[in-house]
């Protein structure tokens, strides 16, 4: 029979901000790792909604090595995963994973790839990771407790005009999207410094987070592809708005002072 204390530990890794935040590190970590020692071998290539839409087999390899760690660490959580779907669960707690943030870049040999990972506690995120591959480096943040690269305080830059910025974007995989996106893209180039284009969402978060760039926004995106690294670029101090039916489905997470700037020039409504 366990003791009171490892009882009450388990509770408390159940539901503390902090405590979520340790374990998604732990299992994003160990799902980069897994990428990372794969990629000579990435299988069959495949694709979902579009023809520019590429799954591996490493998604899903992935995926399974962190729905382990999870099952393992956090065992009754419900689970959204971005390959297999929704596994549902018997707490308050549950996850939310992309085991690979950047499949097209991936299937390229580009070097802009992440494992994202989100906790929630009754469907509101709490806590979350972000593990670039590549640069091995290491994003986090709990609600209330700030944000992280490698464990050191991150915030975002301290840019004060638009048109000093440097702002990230990313398009859909429709066609009608991205002729969309097109005139959004019209109105924000000539008004920033530039504009940079990586296909990582998790790790555009991540760099508004700790100033890499200043800005970032796009539409129509699925839940697993920003929750993690809305709370991070969030609990930096960056400013976030999450796409939501209210807002045409529009993230924008920017350097508090240009914000509203390029809230005005992508368009939709406010939350």
């Amino acid at each position: 029979m366990p003791e009171p204390a490892d009882v009450d530990m388990t509770e408390r890794l159940t539901t503390s901000a902090p405590d979520l935040e340790a374990i998604a590190i732990e299992a994003a970590s160990e799902g980069a790792a897994t990428a990372a020692a794969a990629t000579a071998g990435l299988g069959s290539i495949r694709t979902k909604s579009s023809p520019t839409d590429p799954v591996t087999a490493l998604d899903l390899a992935v995926e399974h090595v962190v729905r382990s760690h999870l099952a393992r660490r956090t065992p009754g959580a419900w689970f959204l995963g971005e390959e297999q779907g929704v596994r549902t669960g018997e707490s308050a707690l549950g996850w939310i994973l992309d085991p690979i943030d950047g499949t097209v870049n991936l299937t390229y040999d580009l070097p802009f790839i992440a494992v994202s990972l989100a906790a929630t506690v009754d469907r509101e995120v709490v806590a979350g990771a972000v593990v670039d591959v590549r640069r091995e480096e290491v994003f986090s943040a709990a609600a209330g407790s700030g944000a992280r690269r490698d464990g050191v305080t991150i915030r975002p830059s301290h840019v004060s005009e638009l048109a000093q910025a440097l702002v990230a974007t990313g398009f859909d995989y429709s066609s009608d999207g991205r002729r969309v996106e097109a005139e959004s893209l019209g109105r924000v180039l000539p008004a920033a410094r530039d504009i940079r284009c990586f296909g990582s969402t998790a790790l555009h978060l991540c760099w508004v987070a700790c100033g890499r760039i200043d800005a970032y926004y796009q539409r129509n995106m699925k839940r697993w592809d920003w929750a993690a690294g809305a709370i991070i670029a969030a609990e930096s101090g960056a400013r976030v708005e999450s796409p939501s039916a209210r807002n045409g489905q529009l993230m924008v997470a920017a350097s508090p002072r240009i914000f509203e700037p390029l809230r005005e020039l992508v368009g939709g409504r406010h939350r």
